[in-house]
Order: structure tokens, then C-alpha cells, then sequence
């Protein structure tokens, strides 16, 4: 049985790939703002699994195919801070808007999860769910958060800031999942596997490591 990340994101393939689960990866196209817009009395969770569970559904649509028994894994993470839940910044404005906005404080890193399950190339099973850590910011100087912004890393990655990179530097602690921080909650993974009937120790490759 073969795994599909519907996702471009290198950090959660990497995780995957470190825990034994070398995936297929497949990009969806997901109006993210416009799927967004319909959601807005939703809840933090809520809003991240829709996101999630949209892109792996585009994505089993295109696979099922090639792949008629794989496992489809969607993901999408967000920063809740302030009662406001923020993605990638986009521009070097913003995510110096948000890193002084939070610095010295915590946020909640939220990421959706969905897990569909196909046979004969259709969705037979579906299991989703959300994972929340606390992450407590450090305080960079002036010239810290200058060099942290011209590396480019922050621009790209939900809520600014990555745990695994540059920005690791400025995490003073996390209160939760690590690898949820990272963009996939690897103990969530494995429940969700298990509600839709799959061993996550029968999805080790051992030599993808």
C-alpha cells in the first residue's frame, strides 16, 4: 500500500521519510482563501481540517487511478495568536508585523489532518482531526529578526516562523506534539491510519531512512 502526501511542504516529507514512510508526493490546487471564506465562524481546528481534508480529496480524485489502494494524506497548519489565525506571511512586511507582534509571547500552532482511504481507485474510509502545540517565542533583537527575515524562510511557512530551521533559534519551548510544529503530527497520523484500518508499522520502509 502506497502513501500520497498531498502536499509540496519538504518539511513533512521529511518527516514521514524519517519515521519509516517514504510517500508519493502529489501538489493540490486548493483555493485556500476561498474555502477559507466560507468557514469563518468555524473553529481554529475546524478550519485547518477543512483545508486539509480538501486537498486530499483533489488529490485521491487524481491518484485513484495509479494508485487504486494507496492512502491519501492531506495537511495544512496555521497559527492561531491573538484570536487570529494566520498563514504564511507572504512578504517581508508582514512577517515583521507578526514577529514583533509576537515575540516574547505563545501562539498555538494548529494543523487539520485528513486521512482518506482508497480501494478500486475510490475513497472508502475517511478519518480527519486537528493537533494543537503551544509554541512560547522568543524575544530576537533588532538585528536578529533582520538576518531571521533576509534568509527568506519565515515568508514561506505557516505562521512565520519553522522549529526544524532558521527560526528554531527563536523558539524558547513548545508545549505538545513536535512534529506537529513541524507541519504533521505523527501520533495523530497513527490514529487516524487506525480508524481507517491501517497498521502504521506495516507502512515502514526500512531503507527509506
Amino acid at each position: 500500500m502506497r502513501i500520497v502526501l498531498a502536499s509540496a511542504s519538504p518539511a513533512r516529507r521529511g518527516i514521514l521519510r524519517a519515521a519509516g514512510v517514504d510517500p508519493i508526493v502529489e501538489v493540490a490546487g486548493v483555493d485556500e482563501d476561498a474555502l477559507l471564506a466560507t468557514l469563518a465562524c468555524a473553529s481554529p481546528g475546524e478550519r485547518v481540517t477543512a483545508l486539509a481534508a480538501a486537498k486530499a480529496a483533489v488529490v485521491a480524485r487524481r491518484v485513484g487511478a495509479l494508485h487504486p489502494d494507496a492512502v491519501v494524506i492531506g495537511c495544512d497548519s496555521m497559527l492561531h495568536v491573538d484570536g487570529e489565525l494566520v498563514g504564511k506571511p507572504v512578504d517581508e512586511p508582514r512577517a515583521r508585523a507578526r514577529w514583533l507582534r509576537m515575540a516574547g509571547r505563545c501562539g498555538a500552532l494548529v494543523t487539520g489532518h485528513a486521512v482518506l482511504r482508497l480501494s478500486g481507485g475510490d475513497v472508502d474510509r475517511v478519518a480527519e482531526g486537528a493537533a494543537t502545540t503551544t509554541v512560547r517565542f522568543a524575544d530576537p533583537d533588532p538585528a536578529e529578526l533582520d538576518a531571521y527575515l533576509r534568509t527568506g524562510e519565515p515568508l514561506a511557512v505557516a505562521g512565520g516562523f519553522t522549529l526544524d530551521g532558521y527560526g528554531g533559534w527563536f523558539v524558547d519551548g513548545i508545549d505538545g506534539d513536535p512534529s506537529n510544529v513541524v507541519g504533521l503530527s505523527l501520533p495523530l497520523v497513527r490514529r487516524l491510519l487506525a480508524e481507517v484500518g491501517v497498521r502504521v508499522s506495516d507502512l515502514w520502509n526500512l531503507n527509506s531512512r
